[in-house]
């Protein structure tokens, strides 16, 4: 159980909150066919289910354990989709550049990146960010009851596979058969799934985290009456990656 942010934390919080800020344009991803010359496509994964609102976003293989918090400031519950926003980096190269939950019809005013509560803020200079880290090439955003859920099924399978691997035995497949069923923007291997936890309502998406490896931001979208309504993870920065200027 966590016991942060404290109220000292937060203190501070409030004081650099408006220095949380994406260095892109996240929401033109998800509206405009071309960014910095690039194609943008978007890609439907399907459903994500936040039961409770607190939620967090991580690497499924490598920190999807109990240990793992959610962000301090809660999301709306309920079943939202799930999209990416895709670069053609090269003819038929994709990588996906974001991903968003989006809670409502509700237009962004601003964004502010998501935080635990426990990060150290002192010093922090506008134009950085914290992010999660990714050690196996893949991201997922989860409710603490599909955390949970989720370990439960893991523990148990471990229990009776014990010479097995779930990402071999379960994931790989799960990646592979979805590939065939949705070729488009994914590698042969497959890119992305949204796999529900067998016996539950819940899912736990997994899809690929842009280049690769690396530390990644998350941000909430907030409107003008000052609610959340998007949550979205960015794993490229087209401006920084292929050029501030449109061809």
């Amino acid at each position: 159980m966590k016991n942060y942010p404290t109220k000292e934390w937060l203190e501070k919080y409030e004081q650099i909150k408006n220095k949380l800020k994406p260095r892109s344009k996240l929401d033109e991803y998800f509206i405009r066919n071309k960014v910095c010359g690039k194609n943008i496509h978007i890609l439907n994964m399907g459903n994500v289910n936040f039961p409770t609102g607190n939620i967090m976003v991580l690497d499924p293989l490598v920190y999807l354990t109990r240990h793992e918090n959610p962000y301090f400031v809660s999301v709306p519950t309920g079943i939202f989709p799930l999209v990416a926003a895709v670069v053609e980096v090269e003819q038929e190269h994709f990588r996906y550049a974001a991903v968003k939950v989006n809670f409502n019809g509700a237009k962004v005013d601003y964004f502010v990146e998501a935080l635990r509560g426990n990060e150290n803020i002192d010093n922090f200079e506008e134009g950085n960010f914290f992010g999660f880290n990714v050690d196996a090439g893949l991201g997922t955003i989860v409710d603490v009851k599909t955390r949970d859920a989720y370990c439960d099924f893991i523990e148990k399978w471990e229990k009776e596979n014990s010479d097995g691997n779930p990402y071999d035995d379960i994931f790989a497949k799960e990646f592979e058969k979805n590939y065939k069923i949705n070729p488009k923007y994914q590698r042969k291997d497959g890119d992305w799934i949204n796999y529900t936890i067998p016996g539950t309502d819940l899912s736990v998406p997994m899809f690929q985290s842009g280049f690769g490896d690396g530390v990644y931001p998350v941000y909430f979208g907030y409107d003008k009456n000052n609610n959340i309504c998007q949550a979205v993870i960015e794993f490229i920065d087209i401006e920084l990656a292929f050029g501030a200027n449109d061809e």
